[in-house]
């Protein structure tokens, strides 16, 4: 197996095929991270923790064991224990004290992936992983504590989670309960983060990392609008394909924390985990808590094999059903909005059959008396006046035109005007004798009620059933706020976030094994809830609520820093574009939208003839290459970011076929042709470009570049098949 214990040393060493991360035993009592990096073959590393310089351990040198708690690399540090630094962990006693302090206490190496209960994680075989369970226990409050870690050996990928158990003989409360801790011996290194908020999601952002804290969280109770549960620390000469990279990116849907400390000694200390501001967690004698899963990547190629190392794990151990082929879309959104009726549909879909599309996704609107955003949240039964023959009319109409239907649901939500809301108020998140704020003219149902999850699942089951329904865009629009639950006692009103999370989490699961063969894409008013957790239960999720082509480019960059193109939802959306007003060429559009499950967010009755007749070739050629874009390795090439040039190159495993996009904002006058150095490719190949029928030598493209010949006019975009010979 790729983990193993040097009992003489005190030494764990788990291995990737390119890393390795060590864990020593202080005085054979607190786990401490010795080593992550480029893989090494030897265990002898005790000297490695630094226990012989001044000041010595605590059983050496007791009255100065604070001064060692404060500099120790701890692998999970706690609380009010001596490490004034970031903590992963807070036991509040009964007697209202902060005190846990454990020990190691045993370990077991196994092959295979432990997956954490109850929660969404990577999975693995026992061919492709080994997991390491580090037993420690706190002596004077029974307190135990378990860490959790799995070792790839295909990928450079390390996952860890903690579970704490309460073996005392009276309550306990979780005031904080993060789930991994990284040191990372660096003073000279910059942080990144993708941050934005919504219509511009996803932006990467780049900084030094001073004195002090720096990092990203949510405490909105859901995760990535205006943060992402990502973080990395990169080396001072860190690019795409050199220098070294420490990831950590979180599992998770709901408010989260994510941390970087540079201390007084110059080390940095990463943390990651569900955010305390908005957690406290009731531990009764018994009882277990399950931290979500942290996926740690070290890459010493730069970001470009940190991002293909996390495609690669999440296409084959997270991503349901993610080779199924998508269909092409045509969302009804911003064609009508409110404003329909099936004849409004059916002639808009008459068109789109016409053209090649193959899915007509009915959005909000269809439902109760929702001609705007202020009701209906919650009753979902189709509006007699807009449907007056149901659901399952619309789908056989749509069927007869060689089409799906698929439907537009916010199930997580109830609006104050809507049946359900006046027959159960109290099954909306609110404080007790207040009002919940609004947002959107809406409010959260309480999923951490059971009979609230049955109904929600329920409700959705049954607009499933009542027609063929092949493809369901499961939005939520709003944030968590006046955190409080009827039903939970006072003591674990703290436990409301954490319990909705996992809820939506059985419901989505329960949903997709009872409909095996429906499409499931999350949205949260567009990329709110993109992450890790939420794709264990969708293989794609809606990229962002702006479509426009431009601010696309940056969006879909920091996605695809992190995560597979097959699962970012992008559409080719109207011009003026509803959101910024901007105008780019149609076909520039379709080739950003292949960035991702391409589809269409317009009413083609009103396009012109020469846009109409480009959609059949676009959909041809998405089809062409949709295996492509969906299983291979992926190569950012330039950034619209940092310059006037967008480009990525997808390379076939096998690196026989490659698909180059480019984009250039903005024309340049006067100027020289650009040559694009690309990557990924065989240097001793020889390379097609199927359209212009010329050949390049693998190596001159690789090195001297690519010639980009862009047309006339701002927003113009290049996309190139390369077939090896």
């Amino acid at each position: 197996m790729n983990i193993q214990f040097d009992e003489k040393q005190g030494i764990f060493k788990l291995d990737t095929p390119n890393t390795s991360y060590c864990i020593g035993l202080a005085e054979g009592r607190w786990p401490g991270q010795v080593y992550y990096g480029p893989r090494i073959d030897t265990t002898e590393l005790a000297w490695a923790m630094g226990l012989d310089q001044r000041p010595n351990t605590p059983g050496t040198l007791p009255g100065e064991a604070v001064s060692f708690f404060d500099r120790y690399p701890w692998e999970y540090p706690v609380c009010n224990m001596g490490d004034f630094r970031s903590c992963c962990l807070a036991v509040r006693t009964e007697a209202g004290e902060v005190d846990f302090l454990p020990e190691f206490a045993g370990y077991s190496i196994v092959p295979g992936k432990i997956l954490p209960e109850g929660l969404p994680g990577t999975g693995g075989g026992q061919e492709d992983c080994a997991s390491l369970i580090l037993r420690q226990r706190d002596p004077q409050t029974g307190m135990e504590l378990e860490l959790i870690y799995t070792a790839y050996g295909h990928l450079d990928v390390i996952t860890r989670s903690a579970r704490i158990r309460n073996g005392g003989n009276s309550p306990v409360r979780l005031d904080k309960a993060l789930s991994a801790s990284l040191t990372i011996p660096w003073k000279d290194s910059r942080l990144l983060r993708i941050n934005g908020s919504w219509a511009r999601e996803q932006c990467i952002d780049i900084q030094p990392i001073g004195r002090g804290f720096q990092g990203t969280g949510s405490a909105r109770g859901i995760s990535s609008h205006q943060d992402h549960p990502f973080l990395a620390v990169l080396s001072p000469d860190a690019t795409q394909d050199h220098g070294r990279v420490y990831a950590m990116h979180f599992v998770y849907s709901g408010s989260f924390l994510a941390q970087v400390e540079r201390d007084q000694f110059d080390q940095l200390r990463m943390v990651m985990g569900i955010h305390p501001e908005t957690f406290c967690w009731k531990l009764t004698p018994g009882e277990t808590f399950q931290t979500p899963e942290v996926v740690m990547v070290c890459s010493d190629r730069g970001l470009g094999h940190m991002t293909r190392t996390l495609h690669d794990l999440y296409r084959t151990h997270l991503i349901p059903n993610h080779n199924r082929k998508r269909p092409v879309l045509l969302n009804s959104w911003e064609a009508v909005y409110f404003d329909f009726n099936e004849e409004v549909l059916l002639n808009i879909a008459r068109s789109a059959a016409a053209l090649g599309i193959e899915l007509f996704v009915m959005d909000d609107g269809w439902f109760g008396k929702r001609d705007c955003p202020s009701g209906s949240l919650g009753d979902w039964i189709p509006d007699p006046k807009k449907l007056p023959r149901g659901l399952d009319h619309l789908s056989r109409e749509l069927e007869k035109l060689g089409m799906e239907l698929g439907i537009w649901m916010e199930p997580e939500m109830v609006s104050p005007d809507s049946d359900l809301y006046r027959a159960h108020p109290d099954w909306a998140i609110q404080t007790r004798n207040r009002l919940p704020m609004r947002c959107r003219d809406q409010y959260v149902l309480d999923l951490s009620r059971p009979e609230v999850e049955a109904y929600v699942y329920q409700a959705v089951e049954t607009v499933l059933r009542s027609a063929r329904i092949t493809y369901l865009k499961w939005d939520m629009n709003r944030p968590l706020t006046n955190l409080g639950s009827a039903v939970l006692e006072p003591d674990r009103q703290g436990e409301l976030t954490h319990r909705y999370v996992m809820a939506l989490y059985r419901i989505q699961k329960r949903l997709t094994r009872a409909f095996p063969d429906l499409l499931l894409e999350n949205c949260c008013s567009g990329g709110g809830r993109f992450d890790p957790g939420m794709l264990s239960c969708s293989p794609q999720i809606w990229g962002s609520d702006d479509s426009d082509a431009y601010e696309r480019l940056k969006i879909q960059e920091g996605l695809s820093l992190v995560y597979p193109l097959s699962a970012i939802g992008a559409h080719v959306a109207d011009c003026p574009n509803h959101v910024v007003g901007r105008t780019t060429p149609f076909e520039t559009r379709a080739i950003v939208a292949m960035a991702g499950t391409f589809g269409y967010e317009l009413d083609v009755t009103k396009l012109s003839r020469e846009e109409q007749e480009q959609i059949p070739g676009q959909i041809a050629r998405y089809q062409k290459y949709q295996d492509l874009i969906r299983q291979g390795d992926y190569y950012r090439l330039a950034s619209a970011r940092t310059g006037n040039l967008d480009a990525y190159l997808v390379v076939k495993k096998d690196r026989s076929q490659a698909l180059l996009t480019a984009v250039r904002p903005m024309n340049v006058p006067n100027s020289r042709r650009t040559y694009l150095p690309l990557a990924g490719l065989d240097p001793s190949a020889v390379y097609r470009d199927a359209a212009k029928g010329v050949s390049y030598s693998g190596q001159v493209l690789m090195h001297l570049g690519y010639p980009l010949d862009f047309g006339w006019g701002d927003h113009q975009a290049i996309l190139a098949e390369l077939v090896r010979e």
